[in-house]
């Protein structure tokens, strides 16, 4: 990978997944799958929403310009591009232009008002890398899967999740207890 320093790699044998070895294309990819998706098509009780009061209705304003850029400036400019080749410096040097902001922004604010989010957003390629230290790399859980997604996508997702966590401890909805994922 050419955004990364160079390393030694540990020698890899093959990957064992159900006492048998990923010897083919599609057995690992199987054995990947089933090991990094392991939640996927499982029953889940969500009876317990049931139990949770309603709450008011809250209004959701149109997104401004100034969220974007409030949430795009804490991007790293070297991070890796997306799969639609754009990275966090290129979309940060798109955004100073205002009639490209204006044109996100319209886009996010039309994706919560239809309830739909483009499939371009949902595109990712997944990039699987052995976790260093690791006495065997024969067991898919040796390794780590790095998720790339389009940018634009990101940076809406952001600023929903901005704007949904601000939402959530003004209203009184994320517990006193919670640190982890939340800002200040």
């Amino acid at each position: 990978m050419n955004w990364v320093k160079k390393k030694n790699l540990p020698t890899i044998v093959s990957i064992v997944y159900e006492g048998q070895p990923c010897n083919t294309l599609p057995d690992l990819w199987h054995a990947l799958h089933s090991s990094y998706n392991s939640a996927e098509n499982r029953p889940i009780n969500a009876s317990f929403l049931n139990e949770i009061p309603q709450a008011d209705q809250i209004h959701w304003p149109p997104f401004s310009k100034q969220e974007f850029k409030d949430a795009i400036a804490k991007c790293s400019s070297s991070s890796t591009p997306s799969p639609d080749h754009i990275a966090w410096r290129h979309l940060k040097s798109l955004i100073t232009n205002e009639r490209y902001l204006q044109k996100i922004v319209h886009i996010a604010n039309a994706c919560i008002e239809l309830e739909f989010w483009l499939s371009h957003f949902k595109s990712s390629n997944t990039v699987v890398i052995p976790k260093p230290n690791k006495i065997n790399y024969d067991s898919p859980k040796s390794f780590r899967p790095i998720v790339l997604l389009n940018t634009t996508g990101k940076l809406i997702e952001k600023v929903i999740s901005n704007r949904l966590q601000f939402q959530l401890s003004a209203n009184g909805f994320i517990d006193s207890h919670q640190f982890g994922g939340i800002r200040q």
